[in-house]
This record gives C-alpha cells, structure tokens and sequence, in this order.
C-alpha cells in the first residue's frame, strides 16, 4: 500500500510560473487630492503627475496608488457598497518598516498630526518588536513598525530570514 497523501499532487499548469511578486498597492480614496497630499506630507516620494484621476507615489521597491473609492469598485466589479469608507474592517493592514523605535514613534505623530486616527499607539509588541497602527484619511490601516528580525539592505528593503 502507497502513501498517496505525502505525494504532491500533479502541476496542473504545464512550464514555470511567472514570477510572482507584489509591485503595486491601490487604494480607493474618497478625495484624491486630500489623500495625495496626506501622502506626500509623510514623506511618500509623488510620481506620475501626468496621469489624471490617480495618484501614484514610488514607496520603495513598491508602488502606491490612490484611485477614487467608488471608481475602484466599479472597475473591480463590486457592489457599490463596497466603496463606502470604513464600512468595515477590510482583513488588510499595510505595513512600514522603520529603522528604530524613535523613527516609528515620529512617523506615528507625524500621520496624526496630518489627520490619521490612532488606533494603537506605538508600543513593544509581543513579537519582539515595537510598532502601532494608524487609520489614515480614508480609514485604510497602517502599521508602523520596527522589526529588528528584518534587517535592511543596502536600498532599504527589508531582508527576511529564511
């Protein structure tokens, strides 16, 4: 009798995957122009002024969009209700990784001082390293954190342990 349970089961898609990776964040926004500026006072590095309707900001090896909250539901084919801002918790939080401690509590004060509701204050976390969360100006969840597990490369990126 085999183990057919410990055998992977076949590829159903013949060849070598596209690599996969994250290279873009959409967020819907209820006012693009309030949104945009709240990112760029944060320090968010402003591209692509040309494109109209959108405004998008290079955050590192990603990309950050901000798109019209109604118009990113109609594009994705959701319900209009789906758009309304803060509706409910959506199970995503976005995450900034900082240097140290005293660079999360000053982006911490920065975003509510911009107009982002604290919803945690930063502090040490259970995992060992200290961070807190902010809703920003649409009610979108940001963590702020210093993990001193993911060490920075040389363009600033975080490095995962295997």
């Amino acid at each position: 009798m085999t183990d057919t349970a410990a055998q992977p089961p076949p590829d159903p898609i013949a060849g070598a995957p596209p690599k996969f990776g994250l290279h873009l964040v959409t967020l819907g926004v209820a006012d693009l122009g309030r949104a945009a500026a709240f990112y760029a006072a944060l320090g968010a590095e402003r591209r692509g002024r040309a494109y109209e309707g959108v405004a998008f900001f290079q955050m590192g090896g990603v990309a950050l969009s901000l798109y019209p909250r109604t118009a990113l539901a109609q594009d994705a084919a959701l319900p209009a209700s789906s758009a309304e801002a803060g509706a409910a918790f959506s199970g995503i939080t976005l995450a900034c990784n900082l240097p140290d401690e005293a660079a999360v509590t000053a982006l911490m004060g920065r975003a509510e001082a911009l107009g982002a509701r604290v919803l945690k204050p930063a502090q040490t976390a259970f995992w060992g390293g200290f961070s807190g969360y902010v809703a920003d100006l649409d009610g979108h969840v940001w963590e702020f954190a210093h993990n001193p597990f993911f060490p920075f490369d040389a363009q600033g990126h975080p490095v995962l342990p295997d």
